[in-house]
């Protein structure tokens, strides 16, 4: 369980930044598109953190698939989560050209872990 513990802090780490940056664009930013940025960023940062919990739970019921799913919904928080927040700190709009390759990993990591849930456990 020593890889999954890294996943499951860093998904922690990450809930904590999406709640950090939801408030901050809520309460900090006046730009109506960086706001929208913001709160999408963080929006979809929270709930694939709460993904990656999800894939540790379905790794405990036995499928070893499911652990291939965290660092694949981090990668896509990193980048889809990350090119939003950095426009709306003032990065140029190209990074946005980026943003869709962290949406295709957060599809991705739903992917393998609906075929994880649904898989016969494996012997550990």
């Amino acid at each position: 369980m020593g890889v999954e513990r890294i996943w499951l802090g860093l998904a922690a780490l990450g809930g904590l930044l999406a709640v950090a940056i939801g408030a901050f664009g809520a309460h900090g930013v006046a730009d109506p598109q960086a706001k929208a940025w913001m709160d999408t960023g963080a929006t979809y940062l929270m709930l694939h953190c709460l993904a990656v919990f999800a894939a540790a739970f379905v790794a405990t019921r036995g499928s070893r698939l499911a652990r291939a799913a965290p660092p694949v919904f981090l990668a896509g928080g990193l980048i889809f989560c990350g090119t939003l927040f950095a426009m709306a700190m003032g990065a140029p709009r190209i990074l946005g050209a980026v943003t869709p390759i962290g949406g295709l990993l957060f599809m991705g990591g739903w992917v393998v872990l609906a075929i994880a849930a649904m898989a016969r456990p494996t012997a550990s």
